[in-house]
């Protein structure tokens, strides 16, 4: 995996921001092999690539030769809101205008979409009244509720789903701008035109998780007696949907995700089980091959362990649980002839801050994709994990040698690390905010606070801090096996490793 920044402007520029967005477009449209995602922000691009099918040189000289100018731009949506946010008030007196003022400038522009992401359908709309204007809240909200229409800054936008935020909450949107469940999931797409209207109506509902899992699957293979704390289907990751905020997900392990299927017959990408900290209770309906593989947890096959790292036969009707053992969080779990599983946008992998799929619970059954006769027995030693993880690092696109010092200077300690993220305590690292723009899958990214955040499989798109490092894509496997209280160091690589690696911006003229 490595990445790049186009950069056609700067701040906000519409003229920028509509050659990022036909550019992007063009990009998709030509379907180059081993282009992975091509995301548009204010006024850049960031394109994401597989060196082995697509290098930087054959990339960039296939930019050069696309037809992309000129193309149409998107379409005129309205809006329809209701002005009742909690922040309304305070909006109207930090300003020094009237509340009935506040809304007519909120309404008068014809915004731009100018990208998608943070989460699923968000849009970010500009440009803002001058006279509006105010910076993010200090301290952002733990929860903003679906549908909030907010602002910050030169920007609104509208929460689709309930997340963390720190825009001021103006209102609330009347139409759902993303439901999964829909044709078309995205009511605003980037490079649309959007005229915001005041109106009085009911709040939309918020969009229940899309299932994944067929309802009675052709071939029953397993029974979930009792789920453990996340057990999920993942496949190898949805590519190329980062434009409209969809997480990437897929295994946070990628190279246990893998050996799995390897050990049974599958295709490295097949679909497959992630359990993390405690596993569920599983019932075999038929026989079954299936192997372990991952960290932190063993099989108990009846009674007997199975250790990580091995396929093994599942007689019909026996129960397999798991067991904490060892370093690490979580495990895999795959069977011969893959899981039967439905896919949106490409992947089977669920989005859960996007409610598309969901964790597996009591009572659900999941099916074989096909039946593959294998042999069981297979076994791969894996290496154990150690007891500091040592995770390399590329200089980021908000490099600074300050910032790369200070995460060198290490050791850091796990506060919190989910599917999302891992969140660092340890030297105080000097970040900063700024436009939003595409977000490196390992980035750290690092808010005023000083604290970095490595970001992961199910990070939003888009982000507004500063990105000083990333995470050498060989070693992001390691951060999905951490827990809270695990010590990181962050190491250089040297420069043979990380020559040509580093994620660069590039100006980039029509």
């Amino acid at each position: 995996m490595e990445g790049l920044y186009l950069v056609l402007g700067e701040g906000l520029s519409e003229e920028a921001n509509r050659r990022a967005q036909a550019l992007a477009r063009a990009l998709r449209e030509a379907s180059l092999p081993g282009l992975w995602e091509a995301v548009p922000a204010y006024a850049t691009l960031y394109l994401e690539y597989d060196p082995k099918r697509l290098s930087r040189s054959q990339l960039l000289r296939r930019l050069r030769g696309l037809a992309w100018e000129g193309q149409e731009e998107g379409r005129l949506r309205e809006l329809p809101v209701r002005y009742d946010g909690e922040d309304l008030e305070e909006v109207a007196r930090r300003t020094g205008l009237s509340l009935e003022e506040v809304k007519r400038r909120h309404q008068a522009p014809l915004y731009r979409v100018f990208a998608l992401g943070f989460t699923p359908g968000f849009p970010f709309m500009a440009p803002v009244d001058a006279a509006l204007r105010l910076p993010r809240r200090p301290h952002p909200r733990p929860r903003v509720p679906a549908h909030a229409v907010a602002m910050a800054g030169a920007q609104t936008g509208v929460y689709p789903l309930p997340s963390p935020g720190g825009w001021h909450l103006l209102g609330t949107a009347l139409v759902a701008v993303y439901d999964p469940h829909r044709s078309e999931p995205f009511y605003l797409l980037p490079g649309d035109r959007v005229r915001l209207r005041e109106a009085e109506g009911p709040t939309p509902p918020e969009p229940l998780p899309l299932e994944l899992l067929p309802e009675a699957p052709r071939l029953p293979a397993l029974r979930v007696e009792e789920p453990g704390l996340l057990d999920l289907v993942v496949d190898g990751g949805r590519f190329g949907a980062g434009h409209l905020g969809l997480a990437r997900s897929g295994p946070l392990d990628p190279r246990s995700a893998a050996l799995a299927n390897r050990l049974v017959g599958n295709p490295p990408d097949a679909p497959l089980l992630e359990v993390a900290y405690k596993g569920p209770t599983l019932t075999a309906l038929r026989p079954l091959v299936a192997a372990l593989t991952g960290y932190g947890l063993v099989g108990l096959l009846e009674g007997e362990e199975i250790s990580p790292g091995q396929s093994f036969l599942w007689p019909k009707g026996k129960t397999l649980r798991f067991r904490p053992k060892g370093k690490g969080v979580r495990a895999y779990l795959a069977l011969a002839g893959g899981l039967e599983v439905r896919r949106f946008f490409g992947s089977a992998s669920p989005d859960l801050r996007g409610r598309v799929g969901r964790p597996l619970g009591a009572g659900d059954v999941l099916g074989l994709a096909e039946e593959r006769l294998v042999r069981p027995g297979l076994a791969f030693p894996q290496r154990p994990l150690p007891e500091a993880f040592r995770v390399r690092l590329l200089p980021g696109p908000q490099f600074t040698e300050e910032a790369w010092e200070a995460l060198l200077s290490g050791p850091f300690r796990v506060v919190r690390a989910d599917r999302m993220g891992v969140e660092l305590s340890g030297p105080e690292v000097p970040g900063g905010e700024g436009l939003s723009e595409a977000t490196p899958l390992g980035g750290i990214q690092v808010p005023p606070s000083g604290r970095p955040l490595v970001l992961l499989a199910d990070k939003g798109s888009l982000g507004g801090y500063g990105k000083p490092a990333v995470v050498w894509p060989g070693d992001l496997g390691l951060l999905g096996q951490v827990w809270p209280g695990a010590e990181i160091l962050f190491t250089n690589l040297s420069n043979r490793e990380y020559k040509h690696k580093i994620i660069p911006r590039i100006p980039w003229e029509p």
